[in-house]
């Protein structure tokens, strides 16, 4: 009989200093989940397949796009990484950058698009939803934070999708039992939010928000999020202790 680990390790990637796991580091530690941060953006090697001592695998958002391997030249090996752990039926989640990286990696395709996300959005959650293992735990119309300028307009062979937004068809989908990409960013709070605006002027400006707005915006309904992603991270942790737990 298997019986459940005395410790869990998630190996987080990190690819832009801007983001870290933040409170989705802060929810997995709360029910004993170790996190690994692993810094690609300032040069740590990133393994093309999982250490035997690791659990699962979350791949972190960036300001580079999932193809641009000439700003960032880790990224085939993350590519690499995230294809050996979905064959092998690791838990892995792809948030929005990292998201987009799974989609390459696995066969899908991921564009520039003309409908960037900045700020909260409400996700419509696909019938699919319904029994996936973390979308279930989540009510029609969830905000959600938000910041992309690229979108996973194909997805890779068998990906179940999961959300959509009206600007973006795809925000969230599944892989086998164990692999989500996400689009958006459920481990942002207000301060992140704020400093992301400040960096990126450009995308701002070009779709007319004021930046005061989006982070009154945001700060309005953070309690909510939290409410509602605190519970989404502890669930993708249980999936990881019940996968340790059968090999």
């Amino acid at each position: 009989m298997t019986s459940a680990p005395d410790r869990l390790r998630l190996l987080v990637i990190r690819n832009d200093p801007t983001d870290p796991p933040a409170l989705l580091g802060e929810w997995w530690r709360e029910v004993g989940v170790e996190v690994l941060e692993l810094l690609a953006d300032e040069g740590e090697p990133v393994p093309r397949s999982l250490p035997e001592d690791i659990d699962g695998l979350v791949i972190l958002g960036g300001s580079m796009a999932a193809w641009e391997d000439h700003i960032a030249p880790w990224l085939a090996d993350e590519r690499a990484l995230v294809s050996s752990s979905v064959s092998t039926g690791v838990p892995v989640l792809g948030v929005c950058l990292g998201g987009q990286i799974m989609t390459l990696a696995c066969g899908g395709l991921v564009e520039r698009t003309d409908s960037p996300e900045v700020g909260m959005s409400e996700l419509t959650l696909l019938p699919s939803a319904v029994d996936d293992p973390l979308f279930r735990h989540l009510p029609q119309g969830v905000p959600v934070g938000q910041f992309h300028i690229d979108a996973m307009t194909a997805l890779p062979p068998s990906a179940v999708p999961l959300a959509s937004t009206p600007s973006c068809a795809t925000q969230a989908y599944r892989l086998g039992s164990h692999a989500w990409a996400l689009q958006f960013h459920p481990e942002v709070d207000g301060p992140m939010m704020a400093t992301w605006l400040a960096e990126d002027t450009e995308t701002v400006e070009r779709l007319g928000l004021a930046p005061e707005d989006v982070v009154a915006a945001f700060a309005e309904r953070e309690q909510e999020m939290v409410g509602v992603w605190r519970p989404f991270a502890h669930a993708f942790a249980e999936i990881v202790r019940l996968r340790a737990a059968s090999i």
